[in-house]
């Protein structure tokens, strides 16, 4: 039965890797339904389009959690950016001179909204070598689901976007959350503890530290600084800037770009991957996302100026977020989607009985009982054990067969 509803989902839903669909084109939160957030904007992704090689994101940057409503000292407000990410599906590793992580968007948060890296764009004296750490200079205007707008209008994150999953839960692997725009993906903050193998769970750890320092005169690789920074003190603490952290390999879990290669829920056969880092506090710790570096190549184009305002100028698929139950007329509905711990499913035609749900992984295989579904009647599907990810409700009954995509966050 397995292998035969895999078929049917390969027919129903080109959401498997077979069918050309894979995680950096189904692990966007999609708004469906029109949605608005900040100021009346859209939420979340608009569209995903995707062609064999890149993937097209259109956004807003505007969450669907609440932001704001101001944000300290910093003057600007969210406003709509109208990006359309072109991130590409064929990400390498790049084996020459690493990619710094630009200033602007480093990376596409799952729900459209900009990553950015460490930086707040300044320095002490404006000299371009001690660098401002954003997380400590800004942090004071950060709303509570730790984002603000940059002077642009362009809401993001520096850090882990907490709203935007539970970053508490250390009882299942993490969901993806974003990609880095090199095309890797981008975790939570707990993967395996094996890199190589499901099963235990930890928070990963950044091989990142702090530096062993009082005076600011040489750079974290040893080298002496052309210019000397600031005493440290208490206006100015270890942490104050970016220079302020040096890299030790082993030391955590994660290279020096802040990811590692392993396996996750949905890349099994494995894949590079960034993870979110953050301490026992559950506060970011340094690098935070993304490293000061990218693992992979960065396509041409992919950051800059012009980023984020890429042209469709090759075929693609526009990626649709739909029920097949319309199609199959059924009126069953199925709520909240993405959902946390429990699915409802309600059938609202009395006409339609002895239809059947049974919840799927992406791999074809029953994650959950089948469940008699009456009409009029809801019935609640407990999600609480199963790891965050995609996964399909299968509805069958009076020679029909009908497939929804259910996005479980957690």
């Amino acid at each position: 039965m397995q292998k035969s509803f895999y078929s049917l989902l390969l027919l129903l839903l080109p959401a498997l890797a077979g069918a050309q669909v894979t995680p950096i084109v189904n692990s966007w939160v999609v708004n469906t339904t029109g949605a608005t957030g900040y100021a009346g904007i859209p939420t979340n992704v608009q569209r995903v389009q995707y062609s064999t090689g890149n993937v097209y994101i259109t956004c807003a940057s505007i969450p669907s959690y609440t932001i704001g409503p101001s944000w300290g000292n910093n003057p600007n407000t969210p406003s709509n950016q109208n990006f359309v990410y072109k991130i590409t599906r064929t990400p390498v590793p790049n084996t020459g001179t690493a990619t710094a992580t630009p200033l602007g968007h480093t990376g596409v948060w799952s729900n459209g909204v900009s990553m950015y890296n460490a930086w707040d764009a300044m320095s002490y004296t404006n000299g371009g070598v001690w660098r401002q750490n954003a997380i400590v200079v800004e942090g004071p205007g950060f709303d509570s689901c730790l984002g603000h707008p940059a002077a642009n209008g362009e809401y993001h994150h520096h850090l882990n976007p907490r709203c935007l999953y539970n970053d508490h839960d250390s009882s299942r692997h993490s969901p993806i959350i974003g990609y880095a725009l090199d095309g890797y993906p981008i975790y939570g903050a707990y993967g395996y503890a094996n890199p190589t193998t499901p099963g235990a769970l930890k928070s990963m750890r950044s091989s990142y530290r702090t530096r062993n320092i009082t005076t600011r005169t040489t750079l974290p690789n040893g080298s002496t600084a052309s210019q000397v920074g600031p005493v440290v003190n208490a206006a100015k603490p270890i942490g104050y800037y970016l220079e302020d952290f040096e890299y030790v390999a082993g030391r955590g879990d994660l290279d020096d770009h802040n990811g590692r290669f392993c396996v996750t829920p949905e890349y099994p056969m494995g894949t590079y991957a960034y993870f979110i880092t953050i301490n026992r506090w559950y506060e970011g710790a340094y690098p935070y996302t993304t490293g000061p570096t990218y693992y992979g190549v960065v396509p041409a184009g992919a950051t800059g100026p012009q980023s984020g305002h890429a042209v469709v100028n090759e075929p693609v698929t526009t990626y649709v977020v739909t029920a097949t139950f319309a199609a199959a007329n059924l009126e069953v509905n199925i709520f909240p989607n993405p959902v946390n711990t429990t699915l409802t499913v309600d059938v609202a035609n009395a006409l339609q009985t002895n239809l059947r749900g049974t919840l799927y992984n992406t791999l074809g295989q029953p994650v959950t009982a089948t469940a008699e579904l009456p009409p009029s009647v809801p019935t609640n599907f407990d999600l609480s054990r199963l790891a965050a990810g995609i996964y399909y409700l299968r509805v069958m009954g009076n020679g029909v067969t009908a497939t929804q995509k259910v996005v479980v966050t957690h």
